[in-house]
């Protein structure tokens, strides 16, 4: 007699658990909302800014041992907690066959699915990671813009002058949540593996907190289900290959790395679409191309500079020159009349 009675309460826990779960994922999902417009939400994060499970430590050393084991978890485990990083290293992918590729790609997938269309990444967002890093205020801001000038002559011997290209072909997924284009294999590889661990280390060696211990992969993301979180409330839980099958092996072309830009994640965007730049360093020749944004912008806080700083010194001269005690036409009257008494004794 009391088995229905026990299976009513079993029931109504499975009610409670399904419930619970309901929430945990309703809760993960708004936690995500202020992480939709940064560039490794989810499980972009865990692959590229370093967050990875904290190693068990053998505690079988005694208890003083086992004392001291757990509190380093926990000051790890504490270490990873409060590491979010906020800006990045990019490169960004501008040729027009590369991106032209990408939205037929991206609208290939929405018109099998229209949901799909918040989870794309804007055009003018397309990059690749070099490092991800965490900069708490201006003054860590500065010191990051100081080790990318630092990085470029590492950068420059690295390429040695040559020309680095990046070319793209087929589709994969970390996860299946987040889709990227493939970097091809081939002797670009280990040049630009060589570029992102000067770039950790000069960053790390300035005292910043960036890469962690997460080994570089190189993608060009071109979509991801973190941007529209109500997706996992309508079944859309991970993004089915059919919608990218004809792209498996596609060619979408190659990228000239002419520079690398220092990010925000959080601040607002430009209008292109690309992420806040605080600084940039150019790679290689440019071949005569015209100066980047980033580079015009510098150009004309510099003139300005010059043009205020020199008519303040134009005004200082000229309020010194109305201070002295004799004008300027009473020095020139007191020479005239010296000239003229020089001339009359030369005419006696």
């Amino acid at each position: 007699m009391e088995r229905p009675e026990a299976e009513g309460v079993n029931s109504n826990e499975c009610k409670n658990m399904s419930r619970k779960r309901e929430m945990s994922e309703e809760f993960e999902a708004n936690t995500m909302d202020p992480l939709v417009d940064m560039p490794f939400a989810t499980i972009d994060i865990k692959d590229d800014c370093g967050i990875t499970d904290v190693p068990q430590i053998d505690l079988e050393k005694g208890k003083e041992d086992e004392w001291i084991s757990k509190d380093q978890i926990k000051k790890r485990k504490k270490k990873h907690k409060d590491y979010q990083p906020n800006y990045f290293l990019s490169i960004p992918i501008t040729n027009k066959e590369i991106t032209r590729g990408i939205k037929i790609l991206q609208n290939a997938i929405i018109e099998q699915d229209k949901r799909l269309a918040k989870a794309m990444a804007s055009h003018g967002s397309f990059h690749i990671t070099l490092l991800v890093m965490q900069l708490l205020n201006e003054d860590e801001v500065n010191i990051g813009v100081d080790a990318l000038l630092e990085l470029k002559p590492f950068v420059e011997e690295i390429l040695q002058g040559r020309h680095l290209m990046l070319p793209f072909q087929g589709i994969d997924t970390f996860g299946n949540q987040v889709g990227f284009v493939k970097l091809a294999e081939g002797d670009h590889i280990n040049p630009l593996l060589e570029i992102a661990e000067a770039a950790k280390r000069t960053f790390q060696e300035k005292g910043i907190l960036a890469g962690e211990s997460r080994s570089f992969k190189p993608h060009l993301t071109f979509m991801k289900l973190s941007k529209a979180p109500w997706l996992r409330k309508m079944g859309v839980k991970k993004i089915d290959p059919k919608f990218y099958e004809k792209f498996i092996s596609h060619r979408f072309g190659e990228e000239m790395v002419r520079r690398i830009d220092l990010c925000s994640m959080l601040k607002k965007k430009q209008s292109n679409g690309y992420y806040h730049c605080e600084s940039s360093i150019m790679i290689g020749d440019k071949n005569g191309g015209e100066p980047d944004d980033a580079e015009l912008v510098k150009l004309s806080k510099r003139l300005v500079e010059n043009a205020v700083l020199k008519a303040v010194q134009q005004y200082l001269e000229e309020t010194q020159n109305k201070n002295k005690p004799g004008d300027g036409s009473s020095v020139k009257t007191e020479e005239a009349d010296r000239n003229d008494t020089d001339n009359d004794n030369d005419r006696k």
